[in-house]
């Protein structure tokens, strides 16, 4: 069981028949030994960073404000100016829950654990992600009141779309499934590079759209999301987003197109030729650090935060649109030894 817990479970077989040359069998066991982290697989390995998010977020669930009135409170303020047939099932679930606060809490941590651990072990990874998925649904509406799409002030800044939603686009394009298993990239494995690409464009396109809503492009807009990051935060975050803050102030218009047209040149990337589309990886990257800073780190810092909110999951998603390299293309490295 801690063979397929950590690693996936992977397993020296001896070889059926005679071994070929350049098999893994050829020269004995593949680098990195029985169930080494060296031959992991690259989706099993992104597969495990969704897990130990989940997990984080267990851990988040049990903190003591979570067992507070404070709990409810907050999902019932995700209602606000959501058309009715949102808000007021929001509204009737943070009701249930205040008044069964402890149970309900609880449940809901073991929840999260549970996907957690079953993703990590390999056995339970497809129930795992498919619950996964049913999961972040429910919360995505009745936690986070759909991201706020629907209310005019999503803003990337603030975790639009909605962190929990990413937890379900990250489990589809991690299925262990192999539609497409020459794709580029690990994302387009599961569900084919096409429907891949297109959900990227959809997310990344969707960004550069609400950083250009009036919330995110008024003059104090950005600033202020920053600097209400701030409150409750460890000193030197503190520091940072109050600075960051005074440095954007009065000019939200500006950073705001900056920003999207950032956002839309990464929502090409996947359509751009090897080099290019990693130049557009290293971007995604770098903006959802940016974006995670901005979040003041989701709050992890401040016994209130639920969920380390929007820029790891981007992080992790960028990662699995990093194009593998083209193994058509000739070793630089072996070209010289040949001409040596």
């Amino acid at each position: 069981m801690s063979e397929s817990f950590a690693a996936g479970g992977a397993v020296a077989r001896p070889c059926a028949g005679e071994p070929r040359a350049g098999t893994p069998c050829a020269g004995g066991p593949r680098a990195g030994g029985r169930g080494g982290l060296a031959e992991l697989d690259p989706r099993r390995a992104l597969q495990l960073a969704l897990a130990v998010i989940w997990l984080l977020d267990g851990v988040l669930q049990y903190q003591p404000s979570m067992f507070t009135s404070d709990f409810p409170r907050m999902l019932a303020g995700t209602s606000s100016g959501n058309p009715a047939v949102v808000a007021s099932p929001i509204t009737w679930s943070a009701t249930f829950i205040d008044h069964h606060l402890v149970a309900v809490n609880a449940v809901f941590a073991a929840i999260q654990l549970a996907l957690g651990l079953g993703i990590a072990w390999r056995p339970a990874v497809r129930l795992a992600l498919g619950a996964s998925v049913a999961w972040s649904l429910g919360v995505w509406w009745f936690g986070e009141g759909l991201g706020s799409v629907l209310t005019g002030n999503a803003s990337p800044v603030s975790g639009a779309p909605g962190a929990v939603i990413l937890y379900a686009l990250l489990a589809v394009l991690l299925w262990p499934a192999g539609r497409d298993p020459a794709a580029p990239f690990v994302a387009g494995r599961a569900v084919g590079r096409g429907v891949a690409r297109g959900l990227w464009l959809v997310l990344w396109a969707s960004l550069a759209f609400f950083a250009l809503q009036p919330a995110s492009r008024a003059p104090r807009a950005i600033s202020g999301m920053i600097s209400g990051m701030a409150a409750g935060q460890p000193g030197w975050l503190a520091w940072a987003g109050t600075r960051a803050a005074s440095a954007l102030d009065r000019h939200g218009l500006a950073a705001s197109v900056v920003l999207a047209v950032a956002l839309a040149a990464v929502a090409a990337g996947p359509w751009l030729p090897a080099r290019l589309a990693r130049a557009g990886i290293v971007l995604a990257l770098v903006l959802a650090v940016l974006i995670w800073l901005a979040e003041g780190l989701g709050g992890l810092f401040t016994g209130g935060g639920t969920d380390p909110n929007s820029g790891p999951l981007l992080a992790l998603l960028a990662v699995a649109f990093w194009p593998a390299p083209d193994p058509a293309a000739p070793d630089p490295a072996a070209a010289s030894r040949e001409g040596a």
